[in-house]
């Protein structure tokens, strides 16, 4: 696990040198505190900050081939290196260290732009072969490992961090305004976009692929998401559990290889208690909130018991404004998400023991585990309610309810029910997942702004579904999920708190092999009659109480909508105050104060768009945007 940057001269462009290549790294120390490599050859610059976890003696890189000609830094893990690298030896490679990365420049020899098709891991890969003049950024199936980049008329500059690729110096720093309405309306800028006009992520399954001797550059898609292939006709729900149960152990195993100390997250959810109890003896670790509707660690502590983990809960009070500051410099492709707070409590906890965690992620996107799914299923029974009962009476009923400051509950969820229903009906199961809609963009955003956001709410969304074509509505969903709410937001969340720890994060749930499976699974098993996950939960109620799976489903939160009306009320005060959106000019001071009246009140319950402006705002004058 480390953090990768590096500068590709084009078209004739001034190579790089050790002191820029070296100030794109410090930059990322955070992501490999152990060691640095860096490498100039032929005007290439790859450089990059390690994490030590396998062959921690002698998996420096840059690493190279035979004859040096081809030479690779990476982010990330293989976990099939050793298969890998059986098969190369066969075929007559030679190995000079016992690191998973040395496959990748054998398999590069061996495969050529073909070798991503290989692995089994999490990567952002940069290699270089000076004999073809070739240079190629790779990404992993589903983005478990970030990659962004920034494409001149004369150079290529990539970093595992936005602020890498900004240390370059050689790129602008450009807010992109469409982006933004993308960011207030998801909570994240869907891929390739990002909130710098010039700035790109590489998608998942992707290669970026530079041709050096002409300054071509091409990219292509290496993996997509599989389709089911009718390959288990009359397949059991019984035969599908033992499946899905034997490949969960396969996968959690093969992620357990490290020669530094590794444990994993428990939340006492189903995804996280399965992933240690396919682990065998573990070292666990949670937190809690002292706030009783946000704490889950009786649940954790009740697995952990059944399992017989060595298990770390800690309850906390945290310092809000003095975490918001610290963890906002790891945010320089921000996402709204607020459960940032409780992963890098628990990430910052358990980097005290070890260096390698597993944890759940995953699971809800492959199995059907959002309530957005069920809330679809409930939509069609709705909609055949009378229309002016609907119209006339519930929805303006359930509308005019004031929101509780419990973290859900019946009044909370009927509030988000109908403000589902009021965005765009073809964003399906999504509509849940807005939170600036058209009409909010065009109230909140200045007329000059909004005049900027050229890509509709939905595009990204209805784009995905259209690649997802042929599948059930279901399939159509997870695929949606896998390839922007999990890779643009549920990953590089995990990925940046455990990083800002130097804690490595292993998502076993997202091998290769498992996605497969769970899309060849039949609909009905990831979600039956508004119930989630029914043959995962069985799964896992093989192995914890099923009092722990049969839980209503909670999800990692904090009570933001309480903190921004109290200890980050300052915070609020200064970075949203009228006078500093009046000068900026991209927001409607009084829609922004109204939001904010509203909420203070108590009448609305505006927390997610508010903590996206003051994540924006903070994130603006930080980079000086």
């Amino acid at each position: 696990m480390c953090g990768i940057a590096g500068v590709v001269p084009l078209n004739g462009g001034a190579p790089a040198d050790g002191a820029r290549l070296d100030a794109m790294c410090t930059t990322i120390v955070h992501r490999g505190p152990d060691d640095d490599g860096c490498d100039i050859r032929d005007g290439v610059a790859i450089g990059m900050r390690r994490l030590s976890i396998i062959d921690v003696a002698g998996g420096r890189q840059p690493i190279f081939n035979e004859d040096r000609t081809v030479r690779v830094v990476f982010n990330g893990e293989i976990y099939n290196y050793r298969e890998l690298r059986r098969e190369l030896e066969a075929a007559g490679h030679r190995f000079s260290t016992a690191s998973d990365t040395e496959v990748l420049v054998h398999l590069w020899e061996e495969h050529g732009p073909d070798f991503a098709s290989r692995l089994n891991g999490m990567f952002a890969v940069a290699l270089h072969d000076s004999r073809k003049h070739r240079f190629v950024l790779v990404r992993d199936h589903v983005g478990i490992k970030p990659l962004y980049y920034a494409l001149t008329p004369q150079h290529l500059v990539f970093g595992s961090e936005i602020k890498a690729v900004l240390a370059s110096g050689l790129t602008s720093r450009t807010l992109d305004v469409d982006a933004l309405g993308q960011f207030l309306s998801w909570e994240y800028v869907p891929a390739p976009s990002t909130l710098l006009r010039e700035v790109r992520k590489l998608e998942p399954g992707a290669m970026l692929d530079v041709d050096l001797g002409t300054s071509k550059v091409t990219q292509r898609t290496w993996w997509h998401v599989p389709k089911p292939d009718g390959g288990f006709p009359g397949r059991s729900a019984a035969e599908w559990e033992d499946a899905l149960d034997e490949k969960v152990r396969e996968c959690v195993k093969r992620q357990l290889v490290s020669e530094v100390p590794l444990g994993a997250f428990l939340s006492g959810g189903v995804d996280s208690s399965l992933v240690v109890a396919a682990m065998g003896p573990a070292q666990t670790f949670s937190i809690g909130f002292d706030d009783p509707s946000y704490n889950e660690a009786a649940w954790s502590q009740r697995v952990a018991e059944s399992l017989g983990v060595s298990h770390t809960v800690e309850i906390i009070r945290p310092d809000v404004v003095g975490l918001f500051e610290h963890l906002m410099p790891f945010l320089d492709d921000p996402i709204g998400d607020f459960s940032i707070f409780p992963t890098y409590l628990v990430s910052r906890l358990a980097r005290e023991k070890v260096t390698v965690v597993l944890s759940g992620d995953g699971g809800d996107e492959l199995f059907g585990g959002y309530e957005t799914y069920a809330a679809q299923e409930k939509a069609r029974a709705w909609q055949r309610l009378p229309g002016a009962l609907r119209h006339r009476v519930l929805e303006p009923l359930i509308a005019g309810l004031r929101p509780r400051p419990e973290k859900k509950g019946l009044v909370n969820k009927a509030k988000r029910f109908v403000e589902g229903l009021g965005h765009d009906e073809r964003l399906g199961h999504a509509r849940w997942r807005v939170f600036a809609g058209t009409a909010m963009r065009r109230e909140l955003f200045t007329a000059e702004s909004f005049a900027a956001l050229g890509t509709p709410v939905e595009a990204h969304i209805l784009a995905l579904a259209a690649e997802a074509d042929g599948r059930s509505e279901l399939d159509r969903a997870l695929h949606i999920d896998l390839k922007s709410y999990l890779s643009d937001n549920c990953l590089v969340k995990i990925d940046r708190m455990a990083m800002a720890c130097s804690l490595e994060g292993r998502v076993p749930l997202l091998d290769p092999e498992l996605v497969e499976l769970a899309f060849q699974l039949p609909s009905d098993l990831k979600l039956h009659r508004g119930h989630t996950k029914p043959l995962l939960k069985r799964v896992a109620a093989r192995h914890v109480p099923r009092e722990c799976v049969y839980r209503p489903k909670q999800g990692f939160s904090i009570p933001i909508k309480n903190w921004l009306d109290a200890e980050l009320r300052p915070l609020v005060g200064d970075l949203l105050s009228p006078d500093r959106i009046r000068r900026e000019g991209i927001f409607q001071v009084e829609t922004v104060e109204r939001l904010r009246r509203e909420h203070t009140a108590g009448v609305a319950n505006h927390s997610h768009i508010l903590w996206s402006m003051l994540v924006f705002e903070d994130w603006r004058g930080r980079w000086k945007v």
